[in-house]
């Protein structure tokens, strides 16, 4: 799925996150497993660093939980 500048800007502007660190971050889950709670950690954390918002212990276990059971939406749209 390729993504056009549009939806960069979409994330660039509710998140204050650049399109060079979605890339980069993108590329850590492409080389990454998405099933291994550590990998899904680190990336929780950067993003957490990344916008400036706090991010509880509680939190990131639910996140990681839902990663890996397969129950985040698959509609990037949705997400947005």
């Amino acid at each position: 799925m390729e993504l056009n500048d549009g939806v960069f800007n979409k994330i660039e502007k509710k998140t204050h996150v650049s399109k060079e660190n979605i890339i980069n971050i993108a590329s850590k889950l492409n080389e990454g497993n998405m099933k291994d709670p550590e990998t899904l950690s680190g990336i929780i954390q950067e993003l957490s660093s990344l916008t400036g918002k706090k991010v509880s212990k509680e939190k990131e276990d639910k996140i990681i939980e839902l990663i890996v059971n397969d129950k985040v939406p698959k509609n990037l749209d949705n997400m947005i």
